[in-house]
């Protein structure tokens, strides 16, 4: 490995340890205490927080905040870690918070994990390995997230709660209990079609005619008793010459996961 590669304009506290191969780049901050083992990537503006110690391959992309103080009322700055292993990445607007006092002190992760943007894990929590944490997935302080769990996009999850290996958690899914290992979790889809959208077209220039057209033409899909294909046929026999009609005929035709009605 090649030594250190550290920008001029990078920040490294004097107690900071950087393993071999270790690349710092210009903005970035390293805190107290961090240990960085060898291969280490630190992306500009990344800040990385103390006491904390990471093992190999580990990549902290912009902006991310990795270590940070716990977001907690009651802490106080009293020391406490992160303890995370090797070949983990976590990309831009990632936080992740040390542990607290209360809570055992210290916040770990395993290896192989994936933190996609603006997701959190928060203090005291004991993330596992290969797991995959999509955009937004929210961990509350002193969760347990077992090896080889997807979260969710945007999935909050409530504190204490357990995740079970493998488990999959489906986007926008409130987690407030444990979910057993092997599982498929999803919220239920709510998201409904109410018409159309009569403000944002008229405000696009959409004359009287085009949106009585459009108006009549999702009466048919949405409120009538025809299935999807009975109201396309409907439409291509009686508003023929619109084009705003058939141009919505067409892009339900080449639906492949199906419509919001």
């Amino acid at each position: 490995m090649t030594v250190q590669e550290i920008h001029a304009q990078a920040v490294v506290a004097a107690s900071a340890r950087l393993g071999a191969g270790v690349k710092v780049g210009a903005y970035a901050v390293i805190g107290e205490e961090v240990e960085l083992g060898e291969g280490c990537v630190v992306h500009p503006h990344a800040t990385i927080g103390g006491p904390s110690r990471f093992g190999r391959n580990n990549i902290f992309y912009p902006y991310s905040s990795v270590a940070g103080d716990p977001q907690d009322i009651t802490f106080r700055g009293e020391r406490t870690e992160l303890v995370c292993g090797d070949g983990n990445t976590f990309r831009e607007y990632v936080s992740i918070s040390r542990g607290t006092v209360k809570g055992g002190g210290i916040t770990r992760i395993g290896s192989g994990n994936l933190f996609l943007a603006a997701s959190h894990v928060g203090h005291d929590c004991n993330v596992g390995s290969n797991t995959l944490f999509v955009n937004g997935a929210t961990l509350a302080g002193h969760v347990t997230v077992e090896d080889f769990v997807t979260v969710g996009a945007f999935c909050p999850v409530h504190q204490f709660c357990r995740l079970g290996r493998y488990a999959y958690i489906g986007a926008s899914t409130v987690i407030t209990q444990d979910v057993p290992p092997f599982s498929l979790i999803v919220t239920e889809r709510g998201t409904k079609c109410y018409g159309i959208n009569t403000i944002g077209l008229e405000r696009k220039g959409f004359s009287p005619e085009r949106l009585k057209s459009l108006q009549q033409a999702f009466r048919l899909l949405l409120r009538s008793k025809l299935n999807t294909s009975q109201a396309l046929n409907k439409m291509r026999e009686q508003m023929a010459g619109s084009e705003d009609v058939q141009e919505l005929v067409r892009f339900i035709e080449a639906a492949q996961r199906g419509i919001v009605k």
